[in-house]
């Protein structure tokens, strides 16, 4: 079995790889709908050359991403891909119903990510989502209701879940936010 070569972790080709392959994309769909040849591309996820901008942006919206959340902190180098500080996580996703994401993984290159989970007081989805995925969660403060596949749950503190690609929503109707760590496989960030 052929073994795509090793790449450094920690690095924007190396993320954006990762998520271009989560989302099931060819090298050849993302560049033919960037505007950009396979090869550069494919530079850029080995990181031989640095996208704009703008590339960066139109990256950032295929992959249904935010555009910060391709930046890095500076973590110092003995700690670069290894540890993640409390004050230097990257934020992900796009704040969309109340949801405030941060990624707790030092990059998107695993096999999984893992997220911290912040759902703000009345907040909701909106919509059921379905993902090609498998998510663990752990409450860790406050309470949150979750629908999986049409079957309702309230968290408490402490309580987690698994969704294996079924159908869920969820929301905080409560007066207090709620904290969850979720696990996620693949990245989807």
């Amino acid at each position: 079995m052929l073994h795509d070569p090793p790449q450094a972790s920690g690095t924007l080709g190396a993320d954006l790889r990762a998520l271009r392959k989560a989302r099931g994309l060819t090298l050849a769909q993302m560049a033919e709908s960037l505007g950009r040849s396979v090869g550069w591309l494919s530079q850029v996820e080995r990181d031989l050359s640095s996208p704009s901008i703008s590339d960066l942006r139109a990256m950032a919206a295929m992959l249904d991403i935010s555009v910060s959340s391709l930046f890095r902190s500076d973590a110092p180098a003995d700690e670069a891909g290894l540890i993640v500080r409390a004050g230097a996580r990257r934020p992900i996703g796009n704040r969309v119903a109340g949801l405030v994401e941060e990624l707790l993984s030092p990059d998107l290159t695993d096999d999984f990510e893992v997220v911290h989970s912040t759902f703000e007081p009345h907040s909701d989805i909106g919509e059921t989502c379905r993902r090609p995925t498998q998510e663990v969660g752990y409450v860790v403060s406050g309470r949150l209701e979750l629908w999986i596949d049409g079957r309702t749950f309230r968290l408490d503190p402490g309580d987690s879940f698994r969704i294996r690609g079924e159908p869920f929503r969820w929301s905080n109707p409560h007066d207090t936010p709620c904290v969850a760590i979720w696990v996620i496989a693949p990245p989807v960030y």
